[in-house]
């Protein structure tokens, strides 16, 4: 089975998922609507609704409030977009310009909010605890792990669990939320809905992993940013940390200079310089190593299913964070 052949399978389904997210964007208050065109015509996989769709499909759910449920997923993600690209400064999201650069900060913001508090109105409608504690426990944790990553913003010191923390937070509970929720709605065992909420939580944690990656080693082209926009930001990931436990003293001195002087001119060069470095000890490598080991964690967690090709398919999704471009 194909990556394309899942996107495929599911594209009718998800663009009624696309139809419940707009439905999510109407309000009295234009500018939320607006904006939520704006954001939805962008574009997108849409993978944490699919899965969602997976997880449901693998437990024999089939009722349409999944579309719904996959909705309110995609628009608490969509939430934490918003406000990322506040707090990064980002002009443009794929190739177009982002919500902020249009409207403003202040509104954007609102915005973002709103759809926090409302993705947890309509958990509440769904009038099942468990829902209810995934989405509440995701939007609380995804701001946590945002506040936790400025906290750390241009410090060497950030240590390995301390970055975990972070991504598991900032991307990997999310995910978690929408396979558990999968399972939720079939209602499956505890065995089966916690197998799949870690799963998603492995899964996601090795999709931001693969991102930190691809930050320092895509084709520019096909990642749609420059390379290294995580130092210019002073965000410390997998790959720095790592290199930063394998150089000599001397080596470590000159990249906590780069690292605390990140806003400076001169990014590219100290870019250079750290791509060197990355050679020299293997960083990469040993880097996509850990991701790929963590997505070996995640299939395994689905040992509790029998065969099925909704089970494959949420393997081939897991396997699909090592070979994205962008």
């Amino acid at each position: 089975m194909k990556t394309q052949d899942i996107f495929s399978r599911y594209a009718e389904e998800l663009k009624h998922v696309e139809k419940e997210l707009l439905d999510i964007f109407k309000s009295t208050a234009a500018p939320i609507t607006i904006i939520g065109r704006h954001i939805v015509s962008g574009g997108g996989k849409r993978i944490r609704p699919l899965f969602l769709l997976l997880s449901a499909d693998l437990c024999g759910y089939k009722d349409a409030r999944r579309d719904h449920l996959a909705a309110i997923i995609e628009s608490i993600h969509t939430a934490s977009l918003l406000h990322d690209d506040v707090i990064d400064s980002a002009d443009t999201r794929r190739g177009k310009p982002t919500a902020h650069a249009l409207w403003g900060n202040q509104i954007v913001i609102l915005v973002g909010d709103y759809l926090y508090s409302n993705a947890l109105r309509l958990a509440v409608a769904q009038k099942s605890q468990k829902i209810m504690e995934s989405l509440a426990e995701a939007t609380t944790r995804m701001t946590e792990g945002e506040i936790l990553q400025l906290h750390r913003i241009a410090d060497p010191s950030i240590t390995m669990d301390d970055y975990y923390t972070i991504v598991s937070a900032k991307t990997g509970i999310l995910i978690s939320a929408a396979c558990r929720i999968g399972g939720v709605l079939a209602g499956v065992d505890d065995n089966k809905e916690q197998a799949l909420a870690i799963f998603g939580l492995k899964t996601g944690i090795a999709f931001q992993l693969a991102d930190d990656i691809l930050d320092y080693t895509a084709d520019p082209d096909n990642l749609g940013k420059k390379l290294g926009k995580d130092l210019g930001e002073g965000k410390i990931t997998l790959p720095m940390i790592c290199l930063l436990r394998a150089v000599s003293a001397e080596e470590r001195e000159e990249l906590e200079e780069m690292i605390k002087n990140h806003a400076k001119k001169g990014s590219q060069k100290n870019l250079r310089r750290i791509l060197k470095l990355f050679s020299k000890y293997n960083v990469i490598e040993e880097s996509m190593k850990t991701a790929q080991a963590l997505i070996e964690e995640a299939k395994a967690e689905l040992s509790v299913f029998p065969d099925h090709q909704a089970k494959e398919a949420l393997c081939v999704m897991a396997d699909y964070s090592m070979k994205r471009r962008r």
